[in-house]
């Protein structure tokens, strides 16, 4: 898996989920329970990842749909 988002912004990682769903893309979202440890605040970041072979579709599809800056290098 590769990381292409870290964010605290739910908003912003739904929209990225189904962007790849629609695209027939695996992803998941990493660290979502971290939320047990430090309370529901959305304190710690989450990692959006994508499968390693599907890396660089992603992450056009990502800026086609105005994500550009979001994108970790």
């Amino acid at each position: 898996m590769k990381e292409l988002i870290r964010t605290n912004d739910a908003v912003l990682l739904s929209f990225a989920e189904s962007l790849m769903k629609d695209a027939g893309i695996g992803c998941m979202i990493a660290d979502q329970n971290m939320s047990i440890f430090e309370g529901s605040l959305g304190l710690l970041p989450r990692r959006f990842l994508v499968v390693e072979d599907d890396a660089e579709e992603a992450r056009k599809i990502l800026i086609d749909a105005g994500l550009e800056a979001e994108l970790r290098e």
